[in-house]
């Protein structure tokens, strides 16, 4: 759902792409690589193209991960069947292409276009899930009990076809007309299923609207959209195949995991703090994914609150393991074991653990060239984690600075996100402390409009609405400052 959009002027993303050292293309071997995989006949694999699957993605994209069939089973319960593009099937072990995915590691995503983990031919041609194709899969088929439960898991490479490239917008709407196409018409049901399981298991989901620059016309625009319902049953989904794979592969000892540590008690305690001067109620026994499901991110309080429970979801990184198991295996957003394995075309990591999960499933040998990317691979991913959110960010601050340079000056609505650390935690959290020495104290503000979120010195009331002044809008050095007015 968009919540608000302003039109910004031309802008240069050159500039951050130089300055991230983002590649132009691709060297010419491994874009023969892919040119000759992009033609090359499809594996003799199971036939799964009688399966209607769909797509559900943002509207503009064609680097099609994913494609899903839902249906009830005849005993009670669901079939849920999640075809993942197998990029594997393309790319040769120890080729030109698969040294080049290694120095990307994964799709930056820039407003004017993206830096692709693969060449186009096979991130948005042969190897994508486009529609009324042939494609080579690996296929999730869970079936889960009439509680969301799984009680089967059976994995299997596969050819598949999709019969329609869905859009979040378009899906949306569908369902809120009653009318979801058949192949995902169960998608509510079941993602609401999945969602109060994992809060049941103290799962953590942060509802923040996102900041998006988008095309517009010979401009762009900056959008604040928050995700929607379908939007997140979608993402139930992935949840569900990423927790399965991580099943599979601690049950073979060896694989890679999306972990992250659990909230510490006593930052949920000082989050627990923050909720009654913030207006967000907390009812006893009430754990903080169910406190954070029942909040509008749209409200000032609300917003503030969601952004210190931001803190409680810090150390993600990716573990490999071969022989013995991780101390720990969990993610504590999802509160369970959890893997990448449904973004092969844009995450790198993705490839080789669902190889892993082939062969484990299989019960053979995983291959040699998968076992022994395990080790070298949460480097790799961690670096390029951090370039792909310096790009999204410099894209963001870039269109903000551009948006408001010519209104350096002027004085606009915004609510108090966060203010600045450190302050006694017996301190009403509300209240701003000083900040560090020798800082100013001030925090973070989020505009009304336009869609800016964005430094502002002063003392300023966590969760209020205050007007501030715009100090500076640099779009060389992509700072925009305010100060309370």
């Amino acid at each position: 759902m968009v919540i608000r959009r302003v039109l910004a002027p031309r802008i240069d993303f050159g500039a951050l792409r130089r300055e991230l050292g983002l590649p132009e293309g691709f060297p010419a071997a491994a874009q023969r690589e892919a040119d000759e995989a992009a033609v090359a006949p499809l594996p003799a694999v199971a036939d799964r193209t009688d399966v209607p699957f769909v797509t559900v993605d943002p509207a503009t994209s064609r680097d099609l991960d994913q494609a899903m069939h839902l249906a009830r089973r005849p005993g009670g319960g669901f079939r849920v069947r999640y075809a993942i593009a197998d990029v594997a099937t393309h790319v040769r072990p120890g080729g030109a292409l698969e040294a080049e995915t290694w120095r990307r590691g994964q799709t930056v995503y820039l407003p004017d276009g993206n830096v692709p983990l693969h060449p186009h031919t096979l991130s948005e041609g042969a190897a994508s899930l486009l529609p009324d194709a042939d494609r080579a899969a690996v296929l999730w088929t869970i079936d889960l009990d009439a509680d969301g439960g799984t009680v089967g898991v059976v994995v299997e490479r596969a050819r598949v076809r999709s019969r329609a490239k869905l859009d979040y917008v378009g899906v949306q709407l569908a369902a809120d007309a009653g009318r979801l196409p058949e192949p995902i018409a169960l998608l509510p049901e079941i993602g609401a299923l999945l969602t109060a399981r994992g809060l049941r298991r103290g799962a953590v989901n942060l509802p923040l609207p996102e900041q998006d620059v988008e095309p517009d016309g010979d401009g762009w625009r900056l959008v604040l959209r928050g995700p929607g319902p379908m939007e997140d049953h979608n993402a139930q989904i992935s949840l569900l195949t990423g927790m399965a794979a991580a099943d599979i592969m601690l049950a073979g000892r060896i694989g890679l995991l999306r972990t992250m540590p659990a909230p510490k008690p006593e930052a949920v305690d000082r989050l627990r703090l923050a909720a009654g001067p913030l207006g967000v109620r907390w009812p006893a026994g009430m754990s903080v994914g169910e406190v954070l499901a029942g909040l509008d991110a749209s409200q000032p309080r609300a917003a503030a609150f969601i952004d210190q429970a931001a803190e409680l979801m810090r150390g993600a990184a990716y573990t490999a393991f071969d022989g013995e198991l991780p101390e720990q295996p969990a993610h504590g957003g999802v509160a369970a074991a959890y893997a990448h394995v449904t973004a092969p075309l844009r995450r790198l990591a993705d490839r080789y653990a669902t190889e892993v999960c082939l062969a484990l499933y299989e019960g053979r040998e995983v291959p040699d060239w998968a076992r022994a990317a395990l080790p070298k691979l949460p480097e790799v991913m961690a670096t390029t984690d951090r370039v792909a959110s310096a790009a999204t960010r410099g894209a963001i601050e870039l269109a903000e600075a551009v948006l408001l340079e010519h209104r350096v000056g002027e004085t606009f609505e915004a609510a108090v996100l966060d203010v600045d650390e450190p302050r006694p935690a017996t301190d009403p959290p509300r209240q701003a402390g000083n900040g560090r020495p020798g800082r100013p104290p001030g925090g973070t503000v989020a505009l009304d409009e336009p869609a800016v979120r964005a430094r502002c010195v002063g003392q300023l009331p966590l969760g209020e609405r205050v007007p501030v002044r715009l100090v500076s809008a640099d779009p060389t050095h992509r700072k925009v400052l305010f100060e309370r007015a």
